[in-house]
């Protein structure tokens, strides 16, 4: 049990960061055939060997042991109900409509931008995909130099290794739905 517990997360932990066998093997200095044997069930590591492995991947020790009812199969969020996870200077906040899903393999957010709010001058780059929709107000979206006005009832998906950025000048309050794969780690 404790095998297919710590393997599945493994692989699991492994794929959402677009990670294969060999990279995690160079990131941990643990052998391919060990991680591979550990992703399949058929080993139970060292502590040293988890330790390596959950540094290369930014999560904790514990993450592998902890049992399956600290996370749940099904969340149900009221409306005006997520979970509030972040808030920048009264302009920025988030609230997540996945918070305590089980190994989840995407994330669900509602955004909600104050008017001259922006993701910052630089493009973000990132592994996985995004998919936004605007709810309310409208929002400028610049992804791979490419620019894209997006107004209510408007999306847009895209890969999230291309550069990309947004910004509020509408002079409105903006809420967005976004769906981020894989799920950052908050």
């Amino acid at each position: 049990m404790v095998k297919k517990l710590i393997g599945k997360k493994l692989k699991s932990s492994r794929l959402r960061r677009d990670k294969t066998i060999q990279q995690l093997a160079e990131n941990s200095r643990v052998s391919s055939n060990m991680i591979s044997r550990i992703e399949r069930g058929l080993t139970t590591p060292s502590v040293e060997i988890l330790m390596k492995l959950a540094d290369a991947l930014g999560v904790s020790l514990s993450y592998f042991v902890e049992e399956a009812e600290k996370g749940s199969t099904v969340v149900f969020t009221p409306a005006g109900k997520g979970d509030p996870i972040f808030f920048f200077e009264d302009k920025h906040q988030i609230f997540s409509l996945t918070q305590g899903l089980r190994d989840p393999g995407f994330s669900v957010f509602i955004d909600v931008l104050e008017p001259s709010c922006d993701s910052g001058e630089g493009g973000m780059v990132h592994t996985g995909e995004e998919f936004a929709m605007v709810m309310e107000g409208s929002l400028d979206f610049t992804i791979d130099d490419e620019k894209f006005h997006l107004e209510a009832g408007d999306s847009i998906a895209f890969k999230a290794s291309l550069p990309h950025r947004w910004q509020n000048d509408s002079g409105v309050q903006v809420k967005i739905l976004w769906i981020v794969s894989p799920p950052p780690n908050v």
